[in-house]
């Protein structure tokens, strides 16, 4: 795991600033502690932090083919990289490492652009081709590895794995994309391929981007998630599931320096674990984060798996007074980005740092087999739909939605406001409103008039929308996994995991985001991942949970979910409250421009008197403050 950046004149041939590139190369050294290395010609300069992991001694970079007319920097892992080095050597092409580095440049010679297709791993990297004069830059599939680009008013693209590198370029554009704020309120970040700037990009995930001097730069999709051809049946699912994801996981356990696993006492986790420990002849690192408050610790579970396969087991308690990150996470991740479980994803990346360079995660799990509430909601939500024509559903439930109070203080199922809202909707509008930090409605009164007029009609279900007509399939259940992989996936989750772990100089890897894992569980009946089960309710994910039970408790397996999130809402009325009124109404809130002042002091007001429960917003809101203080 590494950071990569360049320089590249697009029109003429003029000399790179040596110092300018190591400059700002260096703002991401955390990145890679191990190593940096540089490469000059008159088009391009290539820089590179390294975290070594695999050949620690051969695998310096920019790395170089046989006569040194390709150079490549290179962040991520290729896991099928031995297999590529015996077919490359067939084909004539002399190796002078061990490194999957190496795989990259003399892949490129051989297949050219499509080479990228034959990499089974989490990447980005840059190969530039002296004889060709390209620069060729591609990101893996699903978008594991970050990579970042601006063009210049002086005609050159700027590019790295973290967009701090470009910030500190003088050249770069910094003004801010105006709908960047829309699109963090609903999201909490900022949907690839934009950023919070409006000359910044991020190469969207399965895309690739080829440079020639001269010519129009173009980016190009390379992969997708295919509708499957047939569905697995039960029986076939469960008989190969196992087998599946053994692999996936025994590929990840390449490694010259020590691994080791997170362990949350999720099912996710657990399968990861129990998956280690068959597959490893010693003990399994592992690793956990808990709190104080008993229903968000989820530590106990946790030290049940470890108990089970033995592993070597530490863990860290968060509790209210751990919060001197905050003012970091603007740092670490460089726009506004509001999952609070960023929090605690550092802590636990900081406690793995301290006896592992690898671990291993369960990220992935309730994206590709159906395991979030939402998931479920949206498949009641869609049969009411499928029932009633829109054009009664629409004005009976949109009356309900508006009627209906908001009862925050409610048990679940009187809290009907927001499912009548739903109804009302078309199944991608619904979907974009239970995902929404602040559905529509929400941030109508959070946003100034000015504002509002500012987006002159922009909506951030437009980026769903998007994906949406691109999807494969119209199955309920698989639409929404493949929104969630387009964007919630790439935006959120792999975006907290990669800023988190290589602030800590971890590298994370994710046997469940496999491509080829990802291409057969999506073959699962979507029946089969979300089914009501007799004495345990409807259950997501139950295919995954049930070809898990020989190897994960069933009380671990079935229990309620939890997710790896923080108690913000009880926070934000004792130890955090003086810090959250004083960043949601400093002056750089105020005047921005953005928001309706007064609607903000009432939010904070309700939430303080136990009126409303405002937690999820009022953290999307210290995030947003404080990246505004930086501006």
């Amino acid at each position: 795991m590494c950071g990569i950046a360049g320089i590249f004149n697009l029109y003429q041939s003029t000399p790179i600033q040596p110092e300018l590139l190591k400059t700002i190369n260096r703002r991401q050294s955390h990145r890679g502690p191990d190593d940096e290395g540089y490469y000059f010609d008159s088009f391009i300069g290539l820089a590179h932090r390294r975290l070594s992991i695999i050949d620690l001694s051969g695998g310096h970079q920019p790395l170089f083919n046989e006569d040194g007319s390709i150079a490549v920097v290179f962040n991520g892992e290729i896991y099928n990289f031995q297999s590529l080095v015996t077919e490359l050597k067939q084909a004539g092409h002399i190796f002078s490492t061990y490194s999957d580095t190496e795989v990259i440049v003399h892949a490129w010679e051989e297949w050219g652009e499509q080479a990228v297709t034959r990499f089974r791993g989490m990447f980005t990297f840059a190969i530039w081709d002296t004889n060709r004069r390209q620069l060729f830059i591609a990101r893996d599939r699903l978008g594991k590895k970050p990579l970042f680009y601006s063009q210049t008013p002086q005609g050159q693209l700027v590019f790295a794995s973290e967009l701090k590198v470009l910030l500190e370029h003088p050249d770069v554009n910094l003004t801010l994309r105006p709908e960047m704020t829309e699109d963090f309120f609903m999201y909490g970040y900022i949907p690839d391929p934009n950023t919070a700037y409006q000359h910044i990009f991020k190469l969207e995930a399965g895309h690739t981007m080829l440079l020639t001097p001269g010519e129009q730069l173009r980016t190009t999709p390379y992969w997708d998630l295919a509708a499957p051809e047939s569905c697995l049946s039960w029986e076939q699912a469960q008989s190969s599931l196992i087998e599946q994801l053994e692999e996936a996981v025994k590929i990840r356990l390449i490694a010259d320096v020590p691994l080791g696993a997170f362990l949350s006492g999720g099912v996710d986790s657990s399968a990861i674990v129990s998956m280690m420990a068959r597959l490893q002849n010693h003990p399994v690192n592992t690793c956990a984060i808990g709190f104080n408050e008993a229903e968000y610790d989820e530590s106990e579970y946790a030290q049940q798996i470890a108990q089970q396969y033995k592993t070597k087991h530490t863990s860290h308690i968060v509790d209210a007074d751990d919060v001197s990150l905050i003012k970091q996470l603007n740092d670490i991740y460089d726009e506004p980005y509001a999952d609070s479980s960023a929090l605690p994803t550092y802590r636990v990346c900081q406690l793995a740092r301290k006896s592992v360079k690898v671990a291993l995660s369960g990220d992935g799990g309730d994206e590709i087999f159906g395991g979030y509430r939402r998931h479920k909601m949206h498949l009641a939500e869609q049969k009411v739909r499928q029932m009633i024509p829109s054009r009664f559903r629409k004005p009976i439930f949109g009356s309900l939605g508006k009627l209906y109070p908001k009862a925050d203080w409610a048990p679940r199922p009187l809290r009907a406001k927001t499912t009548f809202q739903s109804l009302a909707l078309n199944q991608v509008e619904a979907y974009a409103s239970s995902i929404s930090k602040l559905r529509v409605d929400e941030r109508e009164q959070l946003f100034s008039p000015q504002y509002r007029q500012q987006l002159n009609g922009y909506n951030g279900i437009d980026q769903l929308t998007h994906h949406a007509h691109k999807a494969p399939t119209n199955d309920p259940l698989k639409l929404i996994q493949y929104l969630d992989i387009k964007t919630w996936l790439v935006g959120d989750i792999l975006t907290k995991v990669d800023r988190a772990s290589m602030a800590n100089s971890l590298e994370v890897r994710a046997p469940l985001l496999d491509h080829e894992f990802i291409e057969w569980a999506y073959t699962v009946n979507s029946q089969d991942n979300i089914r009501n089960v007799q004495g345990k309710g409807v259950q997501g994910k139950y295919a995954f949970k049930k070809a898990l039970e020989p190897y994960v408790n069933q009380d671990i397996l079935y229990r309620p979910k939890m997710g790896f999130s923080m108690p913000i809402s009880q926070w934000f009325r004792t130890s955090l409250k003086q810090t959250l009124y004083n960043s949601v109404l400093s002056t750089n809130m105020l005047d921005s421009g953005y928001f309706n002042v007064s609607h903000l002091k009432q939010m904070l007001q309700e939430h303080s008197d136990g009126y409303r429960d405002h937690g999820a917003s009022l953290w999307c809101l210290l995030m947003f403050s404080q990246f505004m203080m930086k501006q």
